[in-house]
C-alpha cells in the first residue's frame, strides 16, 4: 500500500510503537495473520458487549472485555500495516486483508452495541453508516481521488466511542449510566456521524476529481 493512501495514525511513530513493531518483523509475523487476529478481536468485542444484555450479572465484565477487545483490534489494525512494510511483503492481496476484516469487525461491534442498546435495529443502522464511510473512500479512491480518512466519525473515532462507553458502563453502576440509555446514546452520535462523514467524504472526492486537469 502507497504511504499516501495509510490512513495517518500518530501511534505509529512511537518508540514502543515501532519496538513492538520490529519484535514482531524479526520474528516474521504474518501481516494478513495479525489482520485476522483483529478481525477475531472485533468479533469477540461485538459479543461482548452483547453479552452485556444476554448475562447481565456479570456486564461489568463484559463492559470492560468489550472495550479492551477494540482497543486489541485497533493494535492489529496499526501494527499489520507496519508489519507489512517492515518485512517488504506488502501487496494488493494484503489490502483485502486490510478491508474486510475492518468491516467484519466494524459491524460486529456495532451489532453488539446494538443488543446492549435493546435495539439491534439501531446497531445495524450504525453499522451500516460506519461501512457506507470505507465505501465511498474505496470507491473515489478507484474513481482516482485521493484516499481521504476525514471524520467527523472514522474508524478511530467509533472505536474511541465504543472503548469510552465500554469503561464508562463498567464502572458506573447502573443506576446512574441509565442502563440501556447510553449505548443507545453512542449508537445515535456513531450513525450521524458516520453519515456526516460518507456525505463529507463524497463532497471532498468530487472536488478532487472535478478539479483534475
Amino acid at each position: 500500500m502507497d504511504a499516501a493512501d495509510r490512513r495517518p495514525i500518530a501511534a505509529r511513530n512511537l518508540g514502543a510503537t515501532q519496538k513492538v513493531a520490529a519484535w514482531l518483523v524479526a520474528r516474521g509475523a504474518s501481516p494478513n495473520g495479525i489482520s485476522l487476529a483483529g478481525m477475531a478481536a472485533g468479533l469477540g468485542a461485538g459479543l461482548a458487549f452483547a453479552a452485556t444484555d444476554w448475562l447481565p450479572g456479570g456486564a461489568w465484565l463484559f463492559w470492560l472485555l468489550g472495550a479492551a477487545l477494540v482497543q486489541a483490534r485497533l493494535m492489529a489494525n496499526l501494527f499489520d500495516g507496519m508489519v507489512a512494510i517492515g518485512r517488504g511483503v506488502a501487496s494488493p492481496v494484503g489490502e483485502l486483508f486490510n478491508e474486510v476484516p475492518d468491516r467484519v469487525s466494524d459491524t460486529a461491534v456495532l451489532l453488539g452495541l446494538g443488543v446492549a442498546a435493546g435495539s439491534v435495529a439501531l446497531g445495524l443502522a450504525a453499522a451500516l453508516a460506519a461501512m457506507a464511510t470505507a465505501y465511498v473512500r474505496t470507491t473515489a479512491r478507484a474513481a482516482g481521488a485521493p484516499s481521504d480518512f476525514c471524520g467527523p466519525m472514522a474508524k478511530q473515532h467509533r472505536m474511541a466511542l465504543a472503548t469510552a462507553l465500554g469503561v464508562w458502563c463498567a464502572v458506573v453502576p447502573a443506576a446512574w449510566s441509565g442502563g440501556a440509555w447510553a449505548p443507545w446514546t453512542v449508537l445515535a452520535v456513531i450513525l450521524a456521524g458516520s453519515l456526516a462523514t460518507a456525505w463529507r467524504r463524497l463532497a471532498r472526492a468530487a472536488a478532487a476529481l472535478e478539479a483534475k486537469p
